[in-house]
């Protein structure tokens, strides 16, 4: 796959969340069946932190959801309820970013992963997911 990373852009339904995002045009994007991505039909890829920037004023109009324990941080939109991106368990010095929610015509290639949420703890430890946010290995994760 792809290596060169490219600027994507995206947000939420009513564009009152607006970020963007530095990643590679062909992504691993992972389908998870946890509670609560199942019930969203949520599948992500995974970010370093410091390739995301939240833009304007979008800050105002997050507000954040935990369970379980209380380390992934749900974020979604205020006004129009979507979770267009947010901290996941698995990477909690990444972020996570709804696949539909990306702006079209900068993702040319999406390799879909699966990882077994209701089995978090083993699917974790097979499925490399934690490499995801790693500045240095983010390249090296998407091929």
């Amino acid at each position: 796959m792809d290596c060169d990373t490219v600027v994507h852009n995206g947000g939420c339904h009513c564009k009152k969340v607006r970020w963007r995002l530095q990643a590679p045009s062909s992504v691993v994007a992972w389908n998870c069946n946890c509670s609560n991505c199942s019930m969203r039909g949520n599948t992500n890829f995974v970010v370093p932190y410091e390739r995301f920037e939240l833009l304007g004023d979008s800050k105002d109009f997050l507000t954040t959801y935990t369970f379980g324990t209380h380390t992934a941080k749900h974020t979604f939109c205020k006004i129009c309820g979507i979770t267009s991106f947010y901290i996941p368990r698995s990477n909690p010095d990444g972020i996570a970013v709804t696949l539909r929610c990306v702006d079209p015509g900068t993702i040319v290639h999406v390799e879909i992963k699966d990882f077994d949420g209701t089995n978090w703890e083993n699917s974790f430890d097979l499925s490399g997911i934690a490499s995801c946010s790693k500045p240095e290995t983010t390249s090296r994760s998407l091929t």
